[in-house]
């Protein structure tokens, strides 16, 4: 199915420039944005990925990676087939960054999937969600109406008016900060650094559940003044809002040996001297993916992998000290 995007506006000679990204691509007829799923069609901008699905599941939210999100829930996980960034790391890339086959799933049948799943709502996720905006907006808005919950798992290359259209609708995102850098962003993922710190400080502002992801890449980002540099940033907006050191291993173009053991733990003790929430991904380490309460330092939930247990939560207090926690909970989540 094709349909008309939003944001954009039409040039002479039939060309367009797409609004939704800070790419603010200029396309000629036929020609496509970098996002390679929005297209000039005779001079109107087409998203012409509406509905096309290249990956259907259910996932548990901590996939995400969302920790302090309705823990222990599973979450229906979709997305398209493309991205606006270009980063050669990218674990995804053979639905990201090529062509691959998809399946049209209509906003209602996504919906209707999701209640089939039993699944507290849909996760937009796998590739970046946001370069299928149309759709994404349509669905999302269904579901909310469902009673369920939306899910962003995004690089958060957005341009403001399009994030403001869509955040009523969202109610937690992961934002992953690639890095500190503005020259990193521009060397790596072809973008800005700019984009991405403002939808973060605009989605925690306007009320959304926010987490942050930072693919920690051997002697790319891994330096303590990059690290550093993250966590003050997070500091200034919430030091309650959850950030995840994740482990880099090799993959598509990049060939850096695999992040250090030492270099992640680095990364948590550092983080924690200004955070309350700090974990380290794709990788397990006793404790460190475990949530604890900044009041007294209870183990409020305890993961081991995908398997979680929230015992130390009791109507979304701490059980030992009765401090209000960080988590957002659902259907007597943590209630006992």
């Amino acid at each position: 199915m094709r349909k008309e995007a939003k944001y954009y506006r039409k040039l002479e000679d039939n060309k367009v420039e797409c609004q939704l990204c800070p790419h603010n691509c200029v396309l000629a007829p036929g020609k496509k944005g970098i996002c390679r799923v929005r297209v000039n069609r005779e001079g109107s901008l087409i998203a012409d990925s509406y509905g096309e699905t290249i990956s259907l599941t259910s996932d548990p939210i901590e996939k995400k990676p969302l920790y302090h999100f309705y823990p222990g829930k599973e979450i229906l996980s979709a997305g398209p087939n493309g991205c606006n960034l270009r980063c050669p790391w990218c674990q995804n890339w053979t639905i990201s960054q090529v062509e691959s086959s998809t399946s049209y799933i209509s906003p209602e049948q996504m919906v209707k999937f999701a209640r089939e799943y039993n699944s507290i709502g849909v996760s937009y996720t796998y590739t970046e969600p946001l370069v299928w905006y149309e759709y994404l907006l349509d669905t999302a808005k269904l579901v909310k109406d469902a009673g369920m919950v939306n899910v962003l798992v995004t690089n958060g290359y957005i341009n403001e008016a399009p994030l403001q259209e869509l955040l009523p609708f969202v109610d937690a995102m992961n934002v992953d900060v690639k890095s500190m850098d503005d020259d990193f962003y521009k060397k790596y993922c072809k973008a800005k650094l700019a984009p991405v710190l403002r939808t973060v400080e605009i989605a925690k502002g306007e009320g959304c559940h926010v987490e942050v992801t930072n693919l920690v890449i051997s002697d790319l980002n891994d330096s303590e003044e990059q690290i550093q540099k993250l966590v003050d940033w997070v500091a200034g907006i919430d030091d309650r809002m959850p950030v995840h050191f994740s482990r880099y291993f090799p993959q598509y173009k990049m060939n850096n040996p695999p992040t250090p053991q030492n270099t992640l733990e680095g990364a948590y003790e550092l983080a924690k001297k200004k955070l309350k929430h700090v974990y380290l991904g794709n990788i397990h380490l006793p404790g460190r993916d475990d949530s604890y309460c900044p009041n007294c330092g209870n183990v409020l939930v305890a993961r081991r992998g995908y398997t979680v247990s929230l015992t130390g939560l009791k109507r979304g207090r701490c059980n030992e000290c009765g401090s209000e926690t960080d988590f957002v909970l659902g259907n007597a989540v943590g209630e006992r």
